[in-house]
């Protein structure tokens, strides 16, 4: 059901033939970077949070990006908690290994991290475990109805230097 959301999502803009759909699992950043054949950093993965009066936010952010605690709480103003699996199925309408910003059963905040923007295009699930979607930044965030741009992730820049010295 959750993949059919999607497609009706991206059908406003002509894009539901884009989805892929994989024989093999896409669920976690490694398995769909393997099935898709580009490294982990270009995957988009959704993550559920607690947002304001527990009203719940997304953040997308590349594979290779963590969330700072320190950075979130000075950009929101609270405390990161992830929503349980449960409450993220709920929210969102897609299970875990499968969410993402598009066709969700209710209305929510998205917010793209700034750990994305070094690649023209990246892979977002398209709610299930075996689905994603390339697109560019432009259109991830069109597509999203993502409210900004923001930097609560750390891990890549360190990912990216060391794949840099690793090709020089």
């Amino acid at each position: 059901m959750s993949l059919e959301s999607v497609k009706v999502h991206f059908k406003q803009w002509n894009r539901e033939a884009d989805v892929m759909e994989f024989e093999t699992s896409s669920a976690t950043v490694q398995e769909a970077a393997d099935t898709i054949g580009v490294i982990p950093a270009r995957i988009a993965k959704t993550l559920s949070f607690r947002g304001e009066g527990d009203k719940p936010i997304l953040i997308v952010a590349a594979g290779d990006a963590k969330i700072d605690n320190k950075k979130f709480r000075q950009t929101f103003g609270f405390k990161a908690r992830m929503l349980s699996p449960d409450e993220v199925l709920e929210q969102t309408g897609h299970a875990i290994g499968g969410v993402c910003p598009f066709g969700l059963k209710n209305e929510l905040e998205v917010y793209l991290d700034v750990s994305l923007h070094r690649f023209d295009t990246v892979f977002p699930a398209c709610g299930s475990t075996n689905s994603a979607i390339e697109l560019t930044n432009d259109e991830l965030s069109q597509y999203s109805n993502a409210k900004e741009s923001i930097d609560v992730c750390k891990g890549w820049q360190e990912a990216d230097s060391k794949e840099t010295a690793s090709v020089n």
